[in-house]
């Protein structure tokens, strides 16, 4: 409750001020677009987590009509066997060969990404089989919301297992339905905001490899998170830049390809892409990554704000 007070305490004084300052706003239009980001309004909290928990029952109850209102008509996201859109991801995650017994979701994390977008994070923890084989007990999740028109529908979605990673990775579980063919290929970046993401994004393997913090603190955003293919949350961009930075993986070369920028808004993408990195990471060799990043832009410069990278399953070995 006194969050909540602070808040609306919050706004009312960025409306006074906006209100006071109106005539020398207009006269500064990046002033304005970065007002603009530095209040945006999301959904609260508990209506995201109730959106995420309502997806978990749909798929343990295989409920296929649920998912036809609850993703966008702009989802992305990664499945057993790569990219999915809104119609593979309706037969994902209906598959017929999961039971799930129980589903839990924990430390959940909900921010606003721009005015229509807001993203959630959280630990789910699952006690299920997908095709006869167990699915992996912890997971980090994330998920996009969008809004459309009064409602708020699932943009994105991918998920972390967690895991040793000083411990080999076994042949991975297919966590949500039966294996199938990724029939959904990426397109090209367009030649507006999806080149400038896919070159942010290079830019930001390429400091990751060289162990630059000061490079990704340029461009990421003040507020950011990130999980990575051991399912190990970075909660805040102290704890990204000291990971990324570290001596926990020594990496060779990077690549990133097959890019797709989805935009939720002329300020708001997602870039959802293949990732190599030709090294190692505690010791283990690094495989083919499916990863994703959401962008925000301020003023004029677009930043990285979160991004989450999963193992490539099937590929590479």
């Amino acid at each position: 409750m006194a969050k909540v007070k602070y808040f609306a305490l919050a706004v009312a004084v960025v409306v006074m001020y906006t209100a006071c300052a109106r005539d020398a706003l207009a006269n500064n239009a990046n002033a304005t677009k970065a007002t603009e980001n530095a209040v945006p309004a999301g959904p609260p909290k508990v209506a995201l987590v109730t959106l995420e928990k309502s997806a978990y029952a749909a798929w343990k109850s295989k409920d296929a009509k649920f998912w036809d209102a609850f993703l966008s008509d702009k989802f992305v996201g990664w499945g057993t066997s790569g990219k999915l859109d809104k119609v593979s991801a309706k037969k994902e995650y209906t598959g017929a060969d999961c039971e799930i017994k129980s589903y839990a979701l924990s430390e959940e994390r909900v921010s606003p990404r721009g005015k229509q977008a807001a993203l959630i994070t959280y630990k789910a923890t699952v006690d299920g089989t997908c095709g006869g084989r167990k699915i992996p007990a912890n997971s980090w999740a994330a998920g996009v919301y969008v809004r459309d028109g009064g409602q708020w529908k699932a943009a994105f979605h991918a998920q972390a297992a967690v895991v040793d990673p000083e411990v080999p990775a076994m042949k991975p579980v297919y966590q949500n339905g039966a294996r199938g063919d990724d029939t959904t290929k990426p397109a090209a970046p367009d030649a507006g905001a999806g080149s400038s993401l896919l070159a942010i994004e290079r830019a930001v393997w390429e400091a990751w490899k060289n162990h630059d913090a000061k490079r990704i603190s340029d461009l990421t955003a003040g507020d950011i998170s990130f999980i990575n293919i051991f399912g190990i949350y970075l909660a805040n961009k102290a704890e990204a830049l000291k990971n990324w930075s570290g001596t926990g993986c020594d990496v060779k070369s990077v690549g990133v390809t097959d890019a797709a920028a989805t935009m939720l808004s002329p300020r708001v993408g997602i870039l959802t892409f293949k990732a190599t990195a030709d090294g190692t990471c505690f010791g283990q060799k690094v495989g083919p990554i499916w990863g994703s990043s959401i962008y925000v832009k301020y003023g004029d410069a677009w930043k990285w704000t979160f991004g989450i990278n999963v193992p490539a399953r099937g590929e590479g070995t």
